[in-house]
């Protein structure tokens, strides 16, 4: 099962020799990314690879962190909790990727009961998809310390990642900027839309510049920033709670890119079991986990605008400065000594990449509704999650790998995807060589690329304007009557089952 609260799943991190606790003193400007960034792309500790399928070589990840002792704080910080196959595992209660997605399946494409006694045999699971949705409570750990007047930002051991996160004179911002460099980079960000009341649940940067006031940084496309557009719109301040810690499950729920009008807070319930209990906030009317560690509450300006960034980012280089709206603190709660978690984005491995795989396993069975060609796909390291996906399909008629590519290039997020290499369903997708090989086998430059032009990754600074520019799909697959001139393709070397079993049966008397 899942963990109620941060605090729980690092004590089980610590059972089974996930976490590493450091007692020295260390400064939560550039030196807890810097061990953090060196410890997750270690390949000597972590966990074996997962049964789900084949990872990269020698992928670790390196242990969950635990900083005892930081300078200017008396709170602890976590980093890197997340960081590893295992502990994401541990974190969503499962044995396995493969077992949630088989779950995932049942959820969004259950079968339909057709008669009465079927129909009696379902209500047992209507009714505990019901009991998924949050639980308003009275009270929660969240609030055993409240600060309103005295809230100061400062006292969090907010890191800065990158030498130039947030610095004036650089990449374009005005020298004469504030500087601030720290970033709240692994919080939940809780806002509610105006008309529907619905909550969202996203995890975007929060640069902080003042005791009670940082940027809040979205993207156009975040549900976070449609819903301050509308308050915008109304000409009244948006109410949003920063969240760190909370149910095991809730950073991954955050992070999801989950359908259209699906609560972040419904499938997290469906992660933990049951619903996430929630308690009202303080000084914004707005409800957040009662089982968080810390809790920032406050208000987003309709009308002001702060310069933001520069950024470090996943994609391993800078995102550039821009203008974002000011979020003003109202109240800082938190529960009796809690931890701080965090994380540093950068060039991946990093937390962020366990996060996006195990996502990759878990929504298969959702990409294989929405493009039922799909058999398996990728997204691999080097692609920083939007930039390539491989993927396979069994391939029956002309110019189907086109059809996925267009498919995947209208599927929700993945419209973003720079790359897509389309390989036959023998292809182990998950073997970047494998995969890069068939590339090179099969694909004639002119015959099986298509370039079209779209929106793109916001990050994507190779794109000629912010947000559009153009992406390839490349057909690697064996080609077949009516994808242009094909000739006869030779059968590719494989050795006779009988000289296999014969070698295998003898190994031990080769000596080798």
């Amino acid at each position: 099962m899942p963990f109620s609260d941060l605090q729980s799943f690092l004590a089980e991190l610590d059972t089974h020799g996930q976490l590493k606790r450091v007692g020295v003193e260390v400064d939560s400007v550039l030196e807890i990314a810097e061990i953090a960034d060196r410890v997750s792309k270690s390949p000597a500790s972590g966990d074996a690879p997962p049964p789900d399928f084949d990872p990269i070589h020698g992928l670790r990840g390196g242990s969950g962190l635990l900083f005892e002792n930081v300078k200017g704080s008396d709170i602890p910080v976590g980093i890197n909790l997340f960081g590893s196959y295992e502990r994401m595992r541990i974190a969503l209660g499962v044995e396995s990727f493969g077992s949630l997605a088989d779950r995932v399946q049942q959820l969004v494409k259950p079968e339909i009961p057709t008669t009465l006694l079927a129909k009696m045999k379902k209500l047992p699971d209507l009714v505990k998809i019901a009991g998924f949705g949050p639980k308003i409570v009275k009270r929660g750990m969240c609030q055993d310390v409240v600060h309103t007047d005295d809230a100061d930002l400062f006292k969090l051991p907010i890191i800065q990642c990158w030498p130039q996160d947030g610095q004036p004179g650089v990449m374009g911002k005005p020298a004469d900027s504030t500087e601030a460099g720290r970033y709240i980079t692994f919080a939940g960000i809780y806002t509610k839309d105006p008309d529907s009341g619905e909550r969202n649940v996203g995890m975007y940067r929060v640069q902080v510049f003042e005791p009670k006031m940082t940027a809040m940084h979205w993207h156009l496309h975040h549900d976070g920033a449609a819903h301050h557009r509308k308050y915008k719109a109304r000409g009244e301040k948006m109410p949003l709670a920063i969240v760190l810690g909370g149910e095991s499950v809730l950073p991954y729920a955050a992070t999801c890119p989950l359908p259209p009008d699906v609560s972040e807070l419904l499938f997290a319930g469906f992660l933990n079991g049951s619903g996430i209990e929630l308690v009202p906030c303080k000084t914004i009317p707005l409800e957040v986990p009662a089982n968080a560690e810390i809790v920032i509450e406050g208000y987003v300006d309709p009308n002001k605008t702060i310069v933001e960034g520069p950024f470090g980012d996943h994609t391993g280089f800078y995102s550039l400065p821009d203008r974002y709206p000011i979020f003003r603190v109202t109240a800082i709660t938190h529960r009796k000594n809690p931890i701080y978690p965090t994380t540093i984005v950068g060039l991946p491995p990093q937390e962020d990449y366990y996060l996006g795989k195990c996502t990759e396993r878990i929504f298969l069975p959702l990409l294989k509704i929405l493009i039922p060609d799909i058999i398996d796909y990728s997204l691999p390291m080097f692609g920083a999650f939007h930039n390539c996906v491989f993927v396979k399909i069994r391939k029956i008629y002309a110019y189907q790998a086109r059809k996925v590519m267009s498919s995947i290039w209208g599927a929700g997020q993945m419209m973003f995807t720079k790359m897509i290499v389309v390989v036959d369903e023998d292809v182990n997708v998950h073997d970047e060589q494998e995969v890069l090989f068939h590339m090179c086998a099969n694909v004639d430059w002119r015959r099986d690329t298509v370039i079209v032009d779209g929106p793109v990754d916001i990050l994507d600074h190779a794109a000629p304007y912010e947000g559009a520019g153009s992406k390839i799909g490349i057909d690697a697959t064996r080609k077949i009557a009516g994808e242009g001139q094909v000739r006869d393709y030779p059968p590719m070397l494989h050795m006779s089952e009988k000289i296999e079993a014969l070698v295998s049966r003898r190994w031990s008397e080769y000596g080798l």
